[in-house]
């Protein structure tokens, strides 16, 4: 741990110290000498005209770029109805603030040229309802996928077991394209593992979400913009890897796009191979007795993927559009378990063990289907509606031989079982929103319906496959239904030029209902059915001090449904000394969320949080009421937890050689619960991560990556206490061909450090565990870019700059 901790300040060292702060100010006037407000500032380099930065004019046609180095630069101003303006021949030295007063630009007379540009973005931007995580125009636009940059991603933490939190929070919501992915855990592991970079722009951390967007999600969402290319042509990216640890990965995907001045059509497909291992062991001490278990996975998987888009432009304000996509993944798996059973008096003399070599395969089908209409005048009036349909099928079947050994291995028993789950969800949306403008003031309001239908069915067997009978005891079926609708206002207003302020109420009205159906008529039971109304106050104040420093508040109310696996009322056999089962009559947690931002050159950017959750869900294991042997788990509300949080993010980048990017966030969380019987949650954690990631230019064209994390103590499950890890990667990578070829190398988790373990103590049992995955890994990545890959623009920018996005998304 010190070895990594001396190696980050070391290299981080250098990135704070060459800093450079010199900047532009002037005005644009229109030939009246009025100002011309909220035109296009943008600052290319002279030797490459690669852009350096963009902005925009304030209402009195002041603009003003900052964190500039020193070098040579030509500026260029436009705006709708004007003639574009170059400025030639800039030279800024270091720290120097330019004044280049007042330019004017001439109204068009012609038809609209065409502009050439290379983009170019900060890593991080911060806003007042969002922290943005760029990805295309970074160091992170190549050569890895969705599960490693959510780990980059300033104040996210993803666990031994893939789920996501945020400052310590759960309760994430992950959307894609603005559209949430009823995924979770390894499903959704796998889905953002077939991501690659490169089809990826941005990741829009929302912490607390306002009133345009579902209540859903206690800890905010994240939403994954996935690229829909604006260039004029046709272009694309081919991109492959292979990764190989103790056992081999490939992955293959292409994303192509064309556009003309009608039509839009964007197709990506990929395909990956992945085979991985996954071993465990815990230590269970329950009723004077002792569990030592074991655990190894080795497991496969095949996924193939695609996605099918297109938008038609029927003018240049209403644009109709489409998306289709379609993920499925097959998998199996080879789990070898062992349990040794022995008194707590005499521990080191194993009474019995539980040996289980079961299989299990898998086959899990995503399709979605999107059709939106989207209009925007040049008045500031936009509306767009959206149709949703999304189908989720799931498909397992899992062979478990229990077999009993005694101390000399001779066997004591079998009993050998199958299970088969088929699982099915129906989502249905409708959504329309709506904004104008009264003076200078926003409203917003919009609603919409949702409607989900999940099937499953658990089916359980006694007997080897072949000769198995369903055991209509254990068997159940379970089907739920949840239909919700929800309306939205909001109004924003600027009190003067440097506060503004939004103010907002959604309202959504729920309707649910669980019905269990028992194979025996004996064991059926009664519907569960939920009806409740709740609303959602969203209030935000941002503050621009200066040209340098902003800051801003929030407070929301927020939701979070139990999952439907979560509401499965079936007791899932693991093992013999090993079950769980899902709790229909869990309540939704509710959690109200505060948060003040600060942020210093929009460089240097600083949050602080607070979060109060009643009902908090989560998942406890304790001893099983019918086996004194065996542990049970199953997902209950604590009664509240208070998290508090600290987020700090800094991107630099100097000297043309290093670039930086630290992310530090840290998190104190309180859980309280009391179950009766001495089932009692009494624990507070103080949580912490740092990352760091270092960009090094190296010669020959050559890119230098050293990044790592080092992550604190936190809690998973209500009461497992983690102990903290860390990881180092090291990565090379170089572009050829006038950079349409990029090759990456890359070593993670190079000293083998991102394993878990950790300690629960709860309701008569304690555990202690530990795990391992195939995480040191060494991987090359090719990524090929083709046709058309300029940024060739009209100067109408809004109405393609509109086209295609989600109102409030």
């Amino acid at each position: 741990m010190r070895f990594c901790l001396n190696l980050l300040i070391c290299v981080v060292f250098p990135s704070i110290i060459f800093g450079q702060s010199a900047t532009i100010s002037g005005r644009i006037n229109d030939d009246t000498e009025k100002p011309v407000p909220f035109a296009n500032v943008m600052l290319f380099k002279s030797v490459d005209s690669t852009m350096t930065k963009a902005g925009i004019t304030n209402e009195n046609g002041v603009y003003q770029l900052d964190n500039l180095s020193e070098g040579d630069y030509f500026l260029e101003f436009s705006s709708l109805g004007y003639q574009k303006l170059t400025l030639n021949n800039i030279t800024l030295a270091e720290n120097q603030h330019l004044k280049l007063g007042v330019y004017f630009l001439q109204p068009e007379v012609e038809q609209l040229t065409e502009v050439t540009i290379t983009a170019s973005k900060p890593m991080v931007q911060v806003k007042a309802d969002r922290t943005t995580f760029n990805i295309q125009g970074t160091i992170n636009s190549v050569g890895t996928d969705g599960v490693a940059l959510l780990n980059k991603a300033p104040g996210i933490f993803v666990d031994n077991n893939n789920n996501i939190s945020i400052l310590g929070r759960t309760g994430v919501l992950i959307y894609v394209n603005g559209k949430r992915l009823p995924l979770k855990g390894d499903d959704l592991a796998n889905y953002l593992e077939n991501i690659p970079s490169e089809q990826i722009d941005k990741i829009d951390i929302i912490t607390n979400p306002g009133v345009q967007y579902d209540a859903e999600g206690n800890a905010g969402i994240i939403d994954i913009v996935l690229k829909k290319d604006k260039n004029l042509g046709g272009n694309g990216t081919i991109n492959s890897s292979y990764s190989q640890g103790r056992y081999a990965s490939m992955v293959l995907n292409a994303i192509g796009n064309f556009r003309n001045k009608k039509l839009n059509i964007f197709a990506s497909a990929g395909v990956s191979n992945r085979k991985r291992f996954n071993e465990s062991s815990y230590n269970n001490f329950l009723n004077n007795i002792v569990l030592y278990e074991t655990n190894d996975f080795v497991g496969k998987s095949n996924n193939h993927n695609y996605q099918l888009g297109a938008d038609l432009f029927l003018s240049d304000q209403h644009t109709l559009g489409t998306l289709i996509s379609s993920n499925v993944r097959d998998g199996s798996l080879k789990a070898h378990t062992r349990t040794e059973i022995s008194n707590a008096a005499t521990s080191n003399l194993v009474d019995s063990t539980l040996v289980v070599n079961g299989t299990s395969n898998a086959r899990r089908t995503q399709k979605t289907y999107n059709l939106y209409y989207h209009f925007a005048d040049y008045g500031g009036n936009a509306l767009q509606l959206n149709l949703d349909y999304g189908k989720y099928e799931n498909r397992s079947n899992r062979f478990q031989p229990n077999q009993y050994f005694d101390v000399d291995n001779q066997l004591l028993s079998e009993e050998t079982n199958s299970i088969d789950i088929p699982t099915d969800i129906d989502i249905y949306t409708i959504k329309a929103d709506y904004e104008t403008h009264l003076g200078q003031s926003k409203i917003e309001l919009g609603s919409k319906v949702s409607r989900i239908r999940t099937d499953n069915t658990y089916l359980f067997f006694d007997g080897a496959i072949g000769d198995r009978i369903q055991n209509d005891q254990r068997s159940r079926q379970f089907a739920y239904t949840e239909n919700v609708y929800a309306a939205y206002l909001n109004y924003s207003l600027p009190l003067n030029k440097k506060v503004d302020i939004s103010v907002g109420f959604r309202a959504e009205q729920t309707h649910a209902q669980g019905d269990l159906e028992a194979f025996l008529p004996e064991l059926e039971e009664p519907p569960v059915k939920l009806d409740y109304l709740d609303w959602f106050p969203s209030f935000r104040i941002s503050w621009r001090v200066n040209a340098e420093n902003r800051m801003f508040m929030s407070y929301g109310r927020r939701i979070n449904r139990p999952d439907f696996s979560n509401l499965n009322p079936f007791n899932d056999q693991i093992n013999l000394l090993s079950s769980e089962k899902g709790n229909p009559f869990l309540r939704p947690e509710i959690q109200n969320n505060v948060e003040l931002g600060y942020s210093y050159k929009s460089k240097y950017n600083f949050k602080l949080t607070y979060s109060k959750t009643e009902d908090k869900i989560t998942r406890l294991v304790g001893p099983d009421a019918d086996e004194p042997r065996a542990t049970f788990g199953t997902w209950e509300n604590l009664g509240f937890q208070d998290t508090f949080g600290l987020s700090s993010n800094m991107s630099l980048n100097f000297n043309n050689w290093l670039k930086s990017y630290l992310n530090f966030s840290a998190s104190y969380i309180d859980n309280q619960a009391n179950f009766g019987d001495n089932a009692i949650v009494d624990l507070q954690v103080f949580s912490y991560k740092l990352y760091l990631q270092n960009s090094i230019q190296l010669p020959k064209g050559i890119t230098g990556e050293i990044s790592g994390y080092y992550n604190g103590p936190t809690v998973w499950g209500g009461v497992f206490e983690m102990e903290p890890n860390w990881k180092l990667d090291l990565g090379l990578q170089r572009r050829f061909f006038k950079d349409q070829l990029n090759i990456r190398l890359l070593a993670t988790d190079i000293f083998y450090t991102s394993n878990w373990q950790g300690t629960a103590d709860f309701n008569g049992l304690y555990y202690v565990g530990r795990g391992f995955r195939d995480s040191r890994r060494i991987s090359v990545n090719l990524s090929y870019n083709f046709g058309n890959q300029k940024t060739r623009r009209k100067n109408r920018e809004k109405g393609l700059e509109n086209e295609g996005k989600r109102v409030g998304s």
